[in-house]
């Protein structure tokens, strides 16, 4: 009992330290901008009868949050003339890409985007722009700011108020506009960026050494920042680096391509704003987080190879459930028939979203561990940074042409089409797991 008191004041201590603490409400600050920029702002579009081909290259906006790595050296070494000086490196980039967010879903606000398309794909870039930003000086910050003991607990609260600010960008601006407009929602957004604002008021700036500027031994600068990383990771792989890479690229294919239609499609077919908000949006939040959870469990009894199979495959098999879907479309039959069809429509919306979001978790928590495993310590935020960008550039670059397919072809062409994507992840996994067995088949464990 003595150990039990110990280990749970000593999780008191870690958790209610106030470094661990500024984690949840910066990652709430980065979880917010994110689904206001992809599904949710599908769904404004759909509700605008914008079209669907359209809506798809709409997606292309979340690229940016996949190329931040390029500009990351620029946050990380340039000064800002006049904030840099009152609040330090990290916290005036940090404010400048908050401010800038804000005010860009409020002008986001003020657009109505039949007839102002290209102004509101301007502003949506500018947010998606503002907030990748964001995330490099998060990141930053985190790293800077406490030394490895705190690492873990940082990043769980961090992610901790990244979830509860995509269910309020999510659930909460569809139960917005259902009740007002998604004018108003995005108002609303907008000023909850203010949590983030605040935020970086209050915090300390962390002690950083001295950094070598752009301008002294840049050779060195490059070499140290941008070719090290590369040369490592091909040096330790060899040809092999190549498959793995594509495994990375190749992974979420089939999930972000089905994301970019998901609420279009369930208003298409007749769910209500509420509805969506109701299953999608809030009941999907805790299936993700089971999903997440279960897939954690996997990956330590089952190891990374078979986690990552049953990833791939549940992905895939899951895009098969909404091609059924909008094949049979219950909710349609809604005008002609009594409300236990209602209910059967819900029923059936409830179980593919539970199965889409369970095995989503699962995925993606299965590819974190596996991408980790393979950063060298030396490198491990620049190499990470390069994965997580190849992780997500592939799906949202495909996944722009997803409007034409539906336009094309319809939905349920649409959902086998992206069930299929996700073929070469699950044989890229078969491929990557023989490798593991030919090379340690004694210790292999999946």
């Amino acid at each position: 009992m003595p150990d039990l008191r110990e280990t749970l004041w000593s999780a008191w201590r870690l958790y209610s330290h106030p470094r661990v603490l500024v984690m949840l409400f910066l990652g709430f600050s980065a979880g917010l901008p994110y689904l206001l920029v992809f599904s949710t702002l599908s769904a404004w579009l759909a509700d605008a009868d914008v079209d669907r081909a359209a809506i798809g290259y709409f997606s292309w906006v979340g690229i940016l949050f996949s190329i931040k790595v390029f500009w990351a050296p620029v946050v990380d070494r340039l000064k800002l003339p006049l904030l840099g000086r009152l609040l330090g490196q990290r916290r005036s980039w940090l404010l400048l890409a908050q401010v800038g967010i804000g005010l860009s879903l409020s002008a986001m606000a003020l657009v109505e985007p039949v007839g102002h398309l290209e102004r509101f794909a301007q502003l949506a870039l500018l947010v998606a722009f503002c907030s990748a930003t964001q995330d490099i000086c998060i990141d930053a910050y985190r790293i800077d700011s406490a030394d490895e003991s705190f690492q873990g607990a940082m990043a769980a609260t961090y992610i901790l108020g990244y979830r509860v600010a995509m269910l309020v960008a999510g659930a909460g601006a569809f139960y917005i506009a259902s009740y007002d407009s998604w004018n108003g929602a995005y108002q609303v957004m907008a000023w909850l960026m203010g949590v983030g604002v605040l935020t970086t008021l209050v915090i300390r700036e962390p002690d950083t050494p001295p950094r070598q500027s752009f301008g002294r031994a840049p050779g060195q600068w490059l070499e140290t920042a941008l070719i090290a990383p590369f040369r490592d990771f091909f040096s330790r792989y060899g040809l092999l680096a190549l498959g793995l890479l594509g495994l990375v690229a190749v992974y979420r294919i089939s999930d972000i391509t089905m994301g970019v239609m998901a609420n279009p499609f369930y208003l298409d077919i007749g769910y209500t704003k509420n509805e969506i908000a109701t299953v999608a949006k809030f009941f999907g939040f805790f299936m993700t987080i089971l999903g997440s959870a279960v897939g954690g469990l996997a990956v330590l009894r089952w190891g990374l190879g078979r986690s990552m199979l049953v990833g791939a495959v549940g992905v895939a098999a899951t895009n098969v459930l909404f091609a059924v879907m909008a094949t049979y479309s219950p909710v349609t039959q809604v005008a002609v028939e009594p409300e236990q069809v209602r209910w059967l429509a819900l029923t059936w919306l409830a179980a593919v979203i539970s199965a889409d979001n369970l095995f989503g978790g699962f995925a993606n928590v299965a590819l974190i561990a596996f991408m980790s495993s393979l950063t060298n310590r030396n490198f491990s935020a620049t190499q990470f940074a390069l994965f997580s960008s190849l992780m997500t550039l592939p799906g949202k670059f495909i996944g722009g042409f997803s409007g034409e397919v539906v336009k094309a072809a319809g939905y349920p062409i649409f959902f086998n089409y992206a069930a299929l994507l996700g073929v070469p992840a699950i044989l890229l996994t078969l491929w990557w797991m023989q490798r593991r067995r030919s090379a340690a088949p004694e210790t292999d464990r999946g």
